[in-house]
């Protein structure tokens, strides 16, 4: 399974709009199953907001991304990307 990590950019971290963000580019992903990690801490969904906010990734932290299904790499190169950018501003 196809492993990425990647640093947290937004300021107020993977919360509200950051959130909203990559779980909709997650969404938008499937059937690739796209999963997201804070340390040691249980992987969640990238998919759904709630899980994201659940992690507490702030702004500076390392989250590990693993995906699944036809186009994992792919996919995981587009969520890796939304989550190194600053979704606070403009």
């Amino acid at each position: 399974m196809p492993e990425r990590r990647v640093t947290v950019a937004s300021k107020v971290g993977l919360h509200a709009r950051p959130a909203a963000l990559l779980a909709k580019a997650a969404a938008e992903r499937k059937p690739v199953r796209i999963t997201i990690a804070k340390g040691e801490g249980q992987p969640v969904d990238a998919a759904s907001v709630l899980g994201l906010m659940t992690l507490g990734a702030m702004h500076g932290d390392e989250v590990v991304l693993t995906a699944e299904g036809d186009g994992a790499e792919e996919a995981l190169a587009a969520i890796a990307e939304i989550i190194a950018t600053d979704l606070d501003e403009g």
